[in-house]
């Protein structure tokens, strides 16, 4: 997959075919997909997002409840990276099996996928405190990438590398995870994708994967710093095969059980800042910034989340007042 990047894009630096906005969107889609071999989106507030990544985090909630969420990167550079994101959760009455949806809508440039999945998760109680969830994902993507849409240079030259589209419309999928979590922690591993897709354009019959498998592992603890204060670091660790992983590191203070505040940072990539606002315990607002540290930090004016949940206390049982996770 490098070397046919790789070779893509000196064919084009060499023919001048493509303009040189596109000719940055495609060295910006190699930093992406090859340095760290990520195809799924990332997010700065993934420690209120687990479900995406993790079919065992359904459930966990103890009510019936939503999340979207909406995220920019790269700010200001034409084609960037847009994602959004919806999940839904609910536990069974008297049972120990969460369900829920994941939905993600995910584009770069004209490259576009559209995901849909199924999480089931079942729980076993090790003590009175902590729990093991173990999930299941089911799904599928759909893949579209119009070649024939890219803006070529004022002479038009056709390129027949250039006039197919790739167009896969059913890519199904399965995943696993598990969860083990108690009030004041968790720990999670995934893999939330195990099929490895692949795509073809109809022009030269060009192959590549278009999904490949991902792993997670997740972590947080809650520390006590006071009556008012609590404070919460987590990680996120992400690798695939052949590829080195990739960590997130965040710092997160609960102040008064209404609002969180925090930093982050990505190794090898950008650090932010994140906000939440607890209200009435149920609705949650949260805004994320970071910023990137590679050398697109000159054309862009960094990268924004925004996320909303939302739990209906009608189904609700024993919960964390407020839930921390």
């Amino acid at each position: 997959m490098y070397k046919k990047i790789k070779n893509i894009k000196l064919y084009i630096m060499e023919t001048g075919i493509i303009s040189k906005k596109w000719l940055m969107m495609i060295a910006m889609a190699g930093i992406i997909h090859i340095s760290y071999a990520q195809q799924d989106p990332m997010y700065t507030q993934y420690m209120f997002n687990l479900q995406t990544i993790n079919p065992a985090y359904a459930g966990s909630w103890g009510s019936m409840g939503f999340m979207a969420l909406t995220r920019q990167q790269w700010v200001g550079f034409d084609g960037a990276p847009t994602s959004q994101t919806f999940t839904f959760q609910t536990p069974l009455q008297r049972e120990n099996i969460g369900l829920g949806f994941t939905i993600v809508n995910d584009k770069i440039g004209l490259e576009k996928r559209f995901s849909l999945g199924v999480d089931y998760s079942y729980r076993l109680r090790l003590n009175r405190g902590t729990s093991l969830r173990f999930g299941l994902k089911g799904g599928f993507t759909n893949y579209n990438n119009d070649l024939r849409k890219y803006v070529l240079d004022s002479n038009n030259t056709p390129d027949e590398a250039f006039m197919g589209e790739i167009d896969q419309k059913f890519m199904p999928n399965v995943g696993v995870g598990a969860f083990l979590y108690a009030k004041k922690y968790y720990v999670g591993f995934s893999i939330p994708k195990l099929i490895k897709n692949n795509f073809e354009s109809n022009v030269n019959n060009y192959s590549s994967y278009a999904e490949i498998r991902h792993f997670y592992l997740t972590g947080a603890y809650i520390f006590d710093l006071g009556s008012d204060i609590k404070f919460k670091p987590t990680f996120l660790s992400k690798a695939t095969i052949g590829s080195p992983a990739q960590i997130d590191l965040s710092a997160n203070f609960l102040l008064k059980e209404k609002f969180w505040l925090g930093c982050m940072w990505r190794s090898g990539d950008s650090f932010g800042f994140i906000a939440q606002w607890i209200f009435d315990k149920k609705l949650r607002i949260g805004y994320a910034i970071d910023f990137t540290t590679s050398k697109l930090r000159h054309y862009q004016n960094g990268t924004h989340e925004i996320m909303v949940s939302y739990e209906l206390s009608f189904l609700k049982t024993r919960i964390s007042s407020p839930r921390y996770f």
